[in-house]
């Protein structure tokens, strides 16, 4: 980016301030996307008119939405790359440092599980997390890369589950959210919660009856009741943290499976890149648990979905859940565009079905890859060797950067396409998807909002 500032001053001098940090960014996007240098990108400068230098370089930086009339102004943000922000590597497996209770759960089971599971970090009580942290003004993305060394059990006074936030203008799911916990031990390239820079750890609850409570209260109330009637409740673990990423030690879906025996009009899932099934082979259930994989080509796991179990290891996993009685499903979310995309998507799809049968995939979700736009220097910062971004991503229905339609919609089309060759009743949604792209591709929302 440096050079591109360089080459901008040099070559505009007259341009101002936010001008020439609007080149330099097209700049420095052109020449990682191109494999070029910035100054090759500009050696003929197209004129000395900010308006038409400006879309000059936005055409060539995205050739695709440009051809297809699909160019709302793009996000051009200034670059400031911190090295301290840089996401750290590490082993796969889970040890944090230091172990931080709440004093009103230091004898909890879950305490007692943390204790054993991790005998050589440092534990600590402290009166309430919240006061524990209020000495720090601010956090980093440099704590947010150090986050897999320090662990706080609490007691989650309040937020306890929720209606799925979908974003505004898409398609609701009707899903609501069990928040067991907040934070990830792995490090996805596009997660959104790299935003959420407010905790310098992962924090697990340790009251999971008061969760119980909360939804028996809410399920007896007359919106629950408006919301559902004649359909059956939907809600799940995943949103702010991966559902059974250290379900080995916390145990935590053994309560679960346990207390929706008793609630059968309700359908819980479980989310996962994990491959954390040991708790439920064994498990006597009621038929409405469900096991999920986020999925996505080996290739991008690698490169993007960093300290995850590997495409084998998730499908693996998945036929022994369905060997047990349990219905699975998948998640292609974020599905993402490249060279070759097609193939490396359709060889997924086809594992999937060499490891469970149709009849017993409860449903499966597709999804491009989308974020807000704050997190696109989140992304540079924490993994500036990233491809994610080199792709055409422009605001989008709802101002989070998307692939354009023209991109979005034939992928689509060619998922459902593949998985319908596999099976035409197994139950497909988009994810956050606006209403015109379901229309599209001539699907029917399969669940009630």
């Amino acid at each position: 980016m440096k050079k591109a500032e360089s080459i901008v001053q040099k070559v505009f001098p007259r341009f101002g301030v936010n001008k020439q940090r609007e080149i330099s960014r097209l700049l420095y996007e052109i020449s990682r996307r191109e494999n070029i240098s910035p100054q090759e990108v500009i050696r003929t400068p197209p004129s000395g008119d900010f308006k038409k230098v400006k879309e000059t370089l936005v055409k060539r930086r995205f050739p695709h939405a440009s051809l297809h009339g699909e160019l709302p102004p793009p996000f051009l943000p200034g670059l400031s790359l911190d090295p301290s922000a840089r996401a750290l590597p590490g082993e796969n497996d889970y040890s944090p440092r230091e172990v931080v209770v709440e004093q009103e759960v230091a004898h909890s089971w879950l305490s007692d599980r943390v204790r054993s599971a991790f005998p050589d970090a440092s534990f600590s009580e402290v009166p309430s997390m919240k006061r524990h942290l209020a000495a720090r003004t601010r956090f980093t993305l440099a704590d947010y890369s150090k986050r897999r060394d320090l662990l706080f059990i609490v007691s989650e006074p309040h937020d306890f589950f929720k209606r799925c936030p979908c974003t505004k203008g898409a398609v609701p799911c009707g899903y609501h959210v069990f928040n067991l916990g907040f934070g990830c031990i792995y490090d996805c390239t596009y997660c959104f919660l790299q935003e959420y820079v407010n905790t310098p750890g992962i924090v697990l609850p340790a009251n999971i009856e008061d969760y119980f409570d909360s939804f028996v209260r809410y399920r007896r109330s007359p919106r629950a009741r408006a919301w559902h009637r004649g359909g059956r409740m939907r809600i799940g673990t995943g949103e702010f943290s991966d559902s059974l990423m250290l379900d080995h030690i916390t145990g935590y879906s053994s309560p679960i499976i346990d207390f929706f025996k008793k609630h059968l009009d309700t359908v819980f899932e479980f989310k996962t890149k994990s491959a954390r099934i040991e708790n439920f082979l064994d498990a006597p259930h009621g038929g409405n648990i469900i096991l999920s994989w986020s999925l996505n080509p080996q290739g991008v796991i690698d490169t993007d979905e960093f300290h995850t179990a590997s495409l084998r290891e998730r499908l693996r996993s998945a036929g022994r859940a369905a060997a047990a009685g349990y219905r699975v499903g998948f998640h292609f979310d974020p599905v993402l565009y490249f060279q070759g995309w097609e193939r490396a998507y359709a060889e997924v799809i086809d594992a999937v079905f060499q490891a469970v049968r149709p009849r017993d995939i409860a449903w499966i979700s597709i999804g491009t890859l989308r974020f807000s736009p704050g997190l696109k220097q989140v992304i540079e910062n924490r993994f500036p060797e990233n491809k994610i971004l080199d792709g055409e991503l422009l605001p989008g229905y709802d101002r989070k950067l998307r692939y354009p339609d023209s991109i979005r919609y034939p992928m689509y089309e060619k998922m459902i396409e593949k998985l319908r060759k596999h099976s035409r009743e197994m139950p497909l949604y988009l994810c956050m998807e606006e209403k015109s792209i379901w229309r599209r591709v001539g699907i029917i929302p399969p669940f009630t909002s």
